[in-house]
């Protein structure tokens, strides 16, 4: 799950981390009740790239901060990240300026290779720090916590020397790693980021953007940081697909998926690609799924129009395959489905779920094995977008 800007600058706020004075609007009336002249005006969208795709203004009167307001709230902001359709904003932070000498990257994540939460640093900050690395590796800066001793000052210190900070500036620094990592441990987020973190024009660090991803699989602990959850910045398949506990990627083919498990569910769009088809998504029911969810799943499918063919794959170990095909069944008739179904049981019971498909009635297509499955899920799909039905 990720966090709006102002709301990841608040949690910054209460871990002490220096951000700029700030105010959150949502509307042209709380624009205007605000005093001063200059402005920045931040559109706040789950989204990089805001500045190049004009969704952050720097204003100098309460005439510009007016229009600025009036530009972009209701809007939809275009950016790479974001895809053509963009996200909405229905909110914008609006903070007051400051004189900036500096610009540096900070921040931290999981490195699953390494099993260590590991800090990174640039002194290119301001830029996609994908692209520093990929252009400029020995600009990238990183040290690795141990989870026994946490974050120890001399690994900021480290990093501040590496950056060529100097005096109160290494103590600054120093603070705020420990309270980033302080906030990434008790929050249990999976990325934070601030770039750019800018050195002040009174030589004073400051966080002057801010990213916080959380991590999904905590959130049950984090009643509070689930409730800053935007529905309009997610994809709305995606949104609907969390409520009913399952694990949904919208992608760009014309082979709807639907799997138990992530590992299967990985290998069946790779034996889709292998056959020459594309998928149209990723969803994991899950390894206890229930016919109830198996037709949530489907609906969830149907529903993206660019579906030619629907592949489901199911290897019976917790759940039965014969309740699987009932799911199945019970979601073709709910919703009329007309999208060819090709099905592959694997597992407890998936003898008996085979003959209760078979004797359904319904134009179900089965599969023997997955590279079956895949190749008569890719040949339906090409038939129907031929328009051989």
């Amino acid at each position: 799950m990720n966090l709006h800007e102002y709301q990841a600058k608040q949690l910054f706020s209460d871990f002490g981390i220096p951000v700029p004075p700030g105010h959150v609007v949502s509307s042209l009336s709380e624009a205007k009740q605000l005093t001063g002249e200059e402005w920045v005006v931040k559109a706040q969208v789950h989204a990089g790239g805001r500045g190049k795709a004009g969704g952050v203004k720097r204003v100098s009167s309460a005439a510009e901060l007016e229009t600025a307001v009036r530009g972009l709230l209701g809007d939809v902001l275009v950016t790479h990240q974001t895809g053509p359709k963009g996200l909405p904003i229905d909110k914008l932070l609006v903070e007051t300026p400051c004189e900036i000498t500096r610009e540096l990257y900070l921040g931290a994540l999981v490195d699953r290779s390494r099993s260590r939460l590991v800090f990174m640093a640039s002194s290119m900050g301001g830029m996609d720090i994908e692209a520093v690395a990929a252009s400029d590796p020995e600009k990238i800066l990183t040290v690795a916590v141990n989870p026994v001793t946490g974050l120890q000052p001399f690994q900021c210190r480290q990093i501040a020397f590496g950056l060529g900070l100097e005096g109160g500036q290494i103590r600054q620094l120093t603070q705020i790693m420990l309270g980033l990592y302080r906030l990434f441990t008790e929050k249990d987020l999976s990325l934070v980021e601030i770039n750019p973190l800018v050195i002040t024009g009174a030589g004073d660090l400051l966080a002057l953007d801010a990213k916080i991803n959380l991590d999904d699989n905590a959130l049950y602990r984090h009643k509070d940081l689930e409730e800053l959850r935007d529905p309009l910045q997610e994809d709305p398949t995606e949104h609907k697909a969390a409520q009913f506990d399952l694990n949904y990627v919208t992608l760009d083919g014309n082979i709807g998926c639907m799997v138990n498990g992530a590992g299967l569910a990985m290998a069946t769009m790779d034996i889709i690609k292998l056959h020459g088809g594309e998928p149209a998504n990723f969803l994991d029911v899950g390894g206890g799924t229930t016919a109830d969810r198996v037709a949530e799943a489907l609906k969830l499918i149907v529903a993206d129009e660019k579906v030619e063919a629907i592949l489901v794959n199911i290897f019976g170990g917790i759940v039965r395959c014969d309740l699987i095909a009932e799911g199945i069944i019970q979601a073709i008739r709910e919703i009329n489905l007309h999208v060819p179904v090709v099905v592959r049981l694997e597992g407890t019971n998936a003898e008996a779920g085979r003959k209760t498909l078979e004797a359904s009635g319904l134009s179900i297509i089965t599969a023997d094995d997955l590279a079956d499955a895949a190749a008569k899920a890719v040949r339906a799909a090409s038939r129907r977008a031929e328009g051989e039905h």
